[in-house]
């Protein structure tokens, strides 16, 4: 007897109403006795050559219909875990090809040269010749790095490309050969393929091999300075239903505060007078500079909010407070807020799990979940991000 596949799990692979799991199975298709899945209405071509060998996608058997749901489904299933329920919003999916970041892999083997993504759970790299989620302008460089990295790589690199201001941020974690030819062959291929800077880290940090002009990111309308390598959001849709998400569930407040606040992704888009706080040195002096460049009152501090949280007497300072944490959550912070009497809380997360612990934090500490806003900027892959909003 066959089964019909009703769900896609938190690691991708479908499940029967009896609990039985088939890899790339969609809600809909049938999953034979003998495990063969038989594709269903919800079911769609992957449109990548490379899936699923490719590491950079997961779910590209899946139509959006299944894709949003299975990011309603994994933020109500960390939710119901905690004993919580909230109301969600359709999520928001930022469309194929909109990436503005990456990180891929790179390796010179007999003078060819793999660069892509890895393989699942493998070191492998695939040598994408397509992508579906990499902007345009990023992937159209990776034929000419690979030129580059034939000529100058030694071994294998992680590369981190970011879309910015002044056209590519590239950082090369990995050893390039020294000389004239290979310096040259640099200021070639950046000059050429509009690279707005090339930083080389073999183990001791960044050392910037080309940047003709400041590098920057305009967040909230102010240009900030990009260190190498730093964390933005994804993409561009997914950044502006984040801030969207904030900004109403915190109104129009006179004093706010962002804690984990980055390079100021938030705090630069938030009303009245915002205090920031992030534990990244070269991120808050990044935000200082471009906040007091453009005149704009934000108080940003170099604080640990995992050693040194924000004191619940601290908190009732503000009249919201914005929290985007890693992936760990906010466990200290949030158990300080838990005690406050902050009239409203926007919470950013990439990891339902997380988020759902210290939801439960807040909620027996006496807030109320208003609602979830669910966001899909890593199409096609099994991350969830979030922003939601408590009140008292």
């Amino acid at each position: 007897m066959s089964d019909v596949i009703v769900r896609v799990a938190a690691r991708g692979d479908g499940v029967t109403a009896d609990g039985r799991h088939a890899a790339f199975a969609a809600p809909g298709d049938t999953l034979t006795p003998d495990n063969l899945v038989i594709p269903g209405p919800r079911h769609q071509t992957p449109p990548c050559r490379h899936f699923p060998v490719c590491g950079g996608c997961q779910l590209q058997h899946l139509d959006d219909a299944s894709y949003a749901d299975f990011l309603t489904d994994r933020i109500s299933g960390a939710l119901a875990a905690q004993g919580l329920t909230a109301p969600l919003r359709p999520p928001s999916l930022s469309p194929d090809r909109t990436r503005r970041r990456a990180a891929l892999h790179a390796e010179v083997k007999g003078g060819a040269v793999r660069l892509g993504f890895s393989e699942p759970a493998s070191h492998a790299i695939v040598d994408v010749q397509e992508c579906w989620i990499l902007t345009p302008a990023l992937f159209a460089v990776l034929a000419p790095l690979r030129k580059l990295l034939a000529r100058a790589l030694k071994g294998r690199a992680r590369l981190h490309l970011t879309e910015v201001d002044q056209g590519i941020d590239l950082l090369i974690e990995g050893k390039l050969a020294e000389g004239l030819a290979i310096a040259e062959g640099i200021t070639a291929f950046c000059g050429t393929h509009g690279i707005a800077r090339l930083a080389v880290d073999d183990g001791i940090g960044p050392e910037t091999r080309w940047e003709p002009e400041a590098v920057t990111i305009t967040l909230g309308g102010v240009a900030v300075p990009f260190p190498s390598g730093s964390f933005l959001q994804a993409t561009r849709e997914g950044e502006a239903s984040l801030v969207a998400a904030v900004r109403e569930a915190i109104g129009a407040v006179r004093v706010s505060a962002d804690l984990f606040a980055g390079l100021g992704t938030l705090a630069l888009s938030l009303p009245g007078k915002v205090y920031a706080a992030e534990a990244g040195r070269d991120a808050i002096f990044a935000l200082k500079a471009g906040a007091a460049q453009a005149g704009r009152a934000v108080f940003a501090e170099h604080r640990d909010l995992f050693r040194r949280p924000l004191t619940s007497a601290e908190c009732d300072r503000f009249e919201a407070i914005v929290l985007d944490p890693p992936r760990a959550g906010a466990r200290e912070q949030v158990t300080q807020l838990a005690a406050s009497k902050v009239p409203v809380i926007a919470y950013v997360s990439c990891n339902p799990s997380s988020f759902a612990r210290d939801a439960e934090i807040l909620c027996k500490g006496g807030y109320t979940l208003d609602w979830v806003q669910p966001v899909g900027q890593f199409r096609w892959s099994t991350h969830a991000e979030l922003a939601a909003r408590f009140s008292r």
